[in-house]
């Protein structure tokens, strides 16, 4: 799934590569129980893949989503045979310009390089996590040409270090992750062709290198916001929020962000977060199609089960909007301010009133439900990006003490570096940051 917006368009040559990019990184097509869409909006559990590197790679995962200052991390070795290894650990973010070739990640390096001679399949290395700052970290190995790189989180070493946390979509990277771990020829994802499987597992390298699935147009622009601007917050994992309870994360925290595909939840990080906001934690969806699937998760394999929605639970009550489609990136358009009087505080310092143009966004859309809390305000839209009716909507609402702001649309977490934006995030840190 491709960020548009980070793509200048000038001229039908750049337009025409734009459209077959996006083609090729679709995002999930899903079928939902509410508004009803054509066929073109129903391929359930299918998705283009994004061409693997062809750069020669080290295979290693770690077999756990985050870690914690000190630690000792297994590295799990996948590649049959690589001489000559050296590894060292970056943390990821902290550069500046973006990323070139996708099968990349940049940082700073954190350690020194450590030679590791030779390694084989299966192998384990252990790795110490060193007590840096939390933030999203990453193992790079090298040997030769070949390089690979094995991402983690390195979380706080206890929760509420900043009152601002920030969750990576650990479960969606995985989900959207088509390595083949068995080498039996077929991907081992539910988005393989044919749909048929309903597992994934976790702590396998990801394709393009080891880089996360759409990072540099999802998840870098973000990270680098954070970190240039000197945004201290806490860094959690999803098992990291499972973990924990609606109690623990309010008394911890008093905003909790989801920049990125947030769309594989587990019932504990569901009712983790719903109990944050029902004890007036502030909530921050910077993305679309958030909460969608409940994931059960059996030791390394996460098991796809129901839509939310389907069982009682529709996420707009939660977020305020829902997912209802996508059309594999064939159209995206510029959100229409709705609202400047009604929640001026969003778009003060900026240039944008009511029929203003913001940034573009598209790929896949949610809009307002019945079970949508009272109250929820539509902020700004994507008409019929769709066809008739099927609106992208932009929302914030309050109840009780909590405050919760939802994108609608991808991506205001990668097009941040865009000047209009970046001062919409600057208000919403201002205002949701706030207990």
């Amino acid at each position: 799934m491709l960020n548009h917006s980070l793509i200048p368009v000038r001229g039908a040559r750049r337009r025409s590569a734009i459209a077959a990019v996006a083609i090729a990184l679709l995002g999930a097509a899903l079928t939902s129980s509410a508004p009803t869409f054509g066929p073109r909006f129903q391929t359930t559990g299918t998705v283009a893949r994004v061409k693997p590197s062809k750069r020669p790679a080290i295979e290693a995962a770690f077999p756990r989503d985050s870690y914690g200052p000190g630690a000792v991390a297994r590295l799990v070795v996948f590649s049959k045979r690589v001489s000559g290894v050296r590894m060292q650990i970056f943390r990821a973010g902290t550069e500046t310009g973006s990323i070139g070739p996708r099968d990349e990640l940049r940082g700073t390096a954190v350690t020194p390089a450590r030679r590791l001679g030779n390694l084989r399949r299966n192998q384990t290395v252990w790795v110490p996590i060193p007590a840096e700052p939390t933030g999203f970290y990453y193992v790079k190995l090298i040997a030769g040409p070949r390089v690979g790189y094995a991402p983690f989180v390195l979380r706080p070493g206890r929760l509420g270090e900043h009152r601002i946390a920030v969750v990576l979509p650990t479960f969606t990277w995985q989900a959207y992750n088509f390595h083949d771990d068995d080498e039996d020829g077929e991907s081992d994802t539910w988005y393989a062709a044919p749909a048929r499987k309903k597992t994934a597992r976790l702590g396998r390298p990801y394709e393009n290198r080891g880089v996360p699935p759409h990072y540099k147009y999802y998840d870098q622009p973000f990270l680098q916001w954070l970190n240039q601007d000197k945004r201290a917050v806490d860094y959690l994992g999803q098992t990291d929020v499972a973990r924990s309870t609606g109690r623990r994360l309010a008394e911890a925290y008093d905003l909790i962000i989801f920049p990125g595909h947030h769309e594989y939840v587990t019932k504990r990080e569901y009712d983790a977060v719903e109990g944050f906001r029902n004890r007036g934690g502030n909530l921050m969806f910077l993305s679309a199609n958030n909460f969608f699937w409940k994931v059960v998760t059996r030791g390394n394999v996460m098991y796809r089960v129901r839509m939310w929605r389907d069982i009682g639970r529709p996420e707009a009550a939660l977020i305020g909007v829902q997912y209802i489609g996508n059309d594999r990136g064939e159209h995206r358009s510029p959100w229409i301010v709705r609202a400047a009087g009604e929640a001026s505080w969003i778009f003060a310092d900026t240039d944008l009133r009511t029929g203003s143009r913001l940034s573009s966004a598209g790929i896949e859309i949610d809009k307002t439900q019945p079970s949508s809390p009272r109250g929820t305000k539509v902020l700004a839209e994507l008409p019929n990006l769709l066809g008739s009716g099927k609106t992208g909507q932009m929302t914030y609402y309050e109840k009780g003490a909590a405050k919760v702001f939802a994108a609608g649309a991808f991506t205001l977490a990668g097009s941040v570096r865009q000047p209009v934006v970046n001062r919409l995030m600057d208000n919403l840190w201002e205002r949701l940051s706030r207990p």
